[in-house]
């Protein structure tokens, strides 16, 4: 991180010895033909890029050249896959994003081109030859389905064997191509926001949170409300003359407007609000199972033995004493016991921290069993 995190890349060979990727190709595939994953497939015809979104129904066979299948957000609907994703959790949850897997068959690939956040890609089976590069020009071939890079310059040319990883900052230009057939390659993704969208989301969260204040609908940053001026008083204009111009706007009703912004509050709890739910908003992929039967009720008696695990597709941050989960800000503070399940997505019951929770926290936890954000397991 020191080193090389945003500054270039890093080749690590045997990254993971003697690793075991978490699906076969044949599962991939499989998860290609549902309509709840996304997934496209890119070919070369004739010399010429083509792609298709899925679901598919049918897909090329291993021996035809040239083709590769890429299969978005897997840790979402495999708990192998979240569970290769933990690993990577020395960089902050914020920035982490999901696991892409990619199967080609000999020469398949996607171009060269550059991505515009961090990528670890590791080698899961087969073979893949990277040639990748920090090059400054980075304009696109125009009028094509994929954004390939018009003057590709490669520093560098390796051939990565399973348990390899290459690690990527943004904008370093790659081109992976299978060699021989059989080719897994996992993409371990991260978050990269523009500073137009943190700037909106700040002002969304500061605006709902004026009129939770008020008593309005706040929208989604806005329940519960945080400590603020309450911007209730009404317009007034004692004075104002007679006039001639009726459609001109006043003077006073515009400094008056922009003198609400100087008791609007942008502070450490309004961004943490709004990046807190922001960044734990569900993927619109993501469909929780409630239980037809929960094994425990944690508000009437505490189990002794077993662990609360979150649900894979569950997100959950923490910032101070406020608690972020699934898009939503947690109406409890967010407790040691809480922070310890954020921070490992498992919690011992028998964890001393447990004893300390609040009788909201255990209320608030078996709403979230109900909900199948989180799931109770025996020891």
């Amino acid at each position: 991180m020191r080193r090389y995190w945003q500054r270039k890349p890093l080749l690590i060979r045997q990254a993971i010895p003697n690793f075991k990727p978490p699906l076969s190709i044949a599962q991939v595939k499989k998860l290609a033909r549902r309509d709840d994953v996304e997934s496209r497939l890119i070919w070369r015809e004739e010399g010429a890029w083509q792609m298709e979104n899925g679901p598919f129904a049918r897909l090329p066979k291993a021996t035809e050249p040239d083709w590769t299948l890429l299969v978005q957000s897997v840790d979402l609907h495999d708990d192998a896959a979240m569970a290769l994703m933990q690993l990577f959790r020395f960089i902050p949850d914020a920035r982490l994003d999901d696991i892409m897997i990619s199967v080609a068959s000999d020469g398949g690939g996607v171009g060269p081109h550059f991505d515009s956040y961090d990528v670890f890609l590791l080698q899961a089976a087969g073979r893949r030859r990277w040639r990748y590069g920090r090059q400054k020009d980075l304009s696109l071939q125009p009028d094509l389905p994929l954004k390939i890079l018009q003057n590709f310059e490669p520093e560098h040319d390796v051939v990565l064997e399973p348990g390899d990883m290459l690690y990527l900052p943004p904008q370093a230009a790659h081109d992976g191509v299978a060699v021989g057939g059989d080719c897994m390659t996992i993409s371990i993704g991260f978050r990269a926001p523009t500073q137009a969208i943190l700037a909106r989301g700040l002002l969304e969260a500061a605006a709902d949170q004026v009129m939770a204040r008020v008593g309005l609908l706040g929208g989604p940053y806005g329940e519960p409300p945080l400590p603020g001026p309450r911007l209730e008083a009404l317009y007034r204009d004692p004075g104002q003359p007679a006039v001639e111009t009726p459609a001109a706007l006043p003077d006073s009703l515009v400094q008056a407007t922009l003198d609400t912004l100087a008791k609007v509050r942008f502070d450490d709890a309004v961004a943490a609000r709004f990046l807190g739910c922001w960044l734990t908003e569900p993927s619109n992929l993501s469909v929780f199972e409630p239980p037809a039967e929960l094994a425990v009720d944690l508000a009437l008696e505490w189990p002794e033995r077993g662990y609360l695990q979150l649900d894979r597709r569950s997100r959950m941050l923490y910032r101070g004493k406020q608690l972020f989960i699934n898009g939503e800000a947690a109406h409890v503070p967010a407790e040691p016991a809480l922070r310890a399940l954020a921070d490992a997505r498992k919690l011992a019951c028998n964890d001393p921290r447990c004893r300390k929770l609040s009788d909201d926290a255990r209320e608030t936890l078996m709403d979230w069993l109900d909900s199948g954000w989180l799931h109770y397991r025996e020891a």
